[in-house]
């Protein structure tokens, strides 16, 4: 009679016991689909705002530079750098203008982005082009900002010290004076050209800057907005 008892309980307790779902099979149903990342491709172009005034008369190497997106660049119909996200780089190179020659040259690296949310990322990025710049242009492959050359200037100074001269010493020395004086006016001016400095570099406030991403910066879509 116990015999028959306990096998009766068995087959009852079979019968209302659920079958174990595989550990597998529960993971899968649970795990929420994961974001894909974002890839910024590598010569990226992005035009930026400059946060800060930067001249080659006081800039040195190391110094901050400060930035911000203007417009918003767009991925596979997804924006991907809002408009005002903040770029952050630093100055590499500084060099002023030669007295003879040699122009001024400016080198700078974009090295980290924030987004308004905060989520920062790292990226390697440089200047390709300066069209807010005044007499500044981009002049090799690493982004190397030179300004215009001053040869111009500098004859145009020189013609008019000669003509200067010329006219006092016409007025000394009648003809005899005035090329006497025209060939002093005209050393005269050459050594003032000598003596000063070519133009300086001078990025404004607010100068719009092209930034070109040099490497693939992977960025998370969740942390975007």
């Amino acid at each position: 009679m116990r015999m028959i008892w306990a096998l009766l309980v068995s087959a009852a307790l079979a019968q209302t016991t659920p079958a174990p779902i595989p550990v597998s099979a529960k993971s899968t149903e649970n795990a929420a689909p994961a974001a894909s990342a974002l890839v910024i491709p590598v010569g990226t172009r992005v035009p930026l705002s400059l946060k800060q005034g930067i001249s080659t008369k006081t800039a040195k190497d190391g110094d901050p530079v400060y930035a911000e997106t203007a417009f918003p660049f767009v991925l596979n119909e997804r924006i991907v750098i809002p408009a005002g996200t903040y770029i952050q780089g630093k100055i590499t190179h500084v060099q002023r203008g030669g007295h003879v020659k040699g122009r001024a040259q400016l080198l700078i690296h974009f090295t980290s982005m924030i987004y308004p949310t905060g989520y920062t990322v790292l990226l390697g990025g440089g200047v390709e082009n300066t069209p807010g710049a005044d007499k500044a242009t981009v002049k090799d492959s690493e982004g190397t900002i030179q300004q215009d050359s001053d040869a111009g200037r500098k004859a145009k100074d020189v013609a008019g010290a000669a003509t200067t001269g010329a006219v006092l010493g016409g007025i000394a020395g009648g003809g005899k004076g005035a090329g006497i004086g025209a060939g002093a006016g005209g050393v005269a001016g050459l050594a003032i050209a000598m003596l000063s400095r070519g133009s300086d570099v001078r990025l404004e406030p607010g100068t719009s800057i092209e930034m070109e991403i040099l490497r693939d910066v992977t960025v998370d879509p969740g942390r975007i907005r």
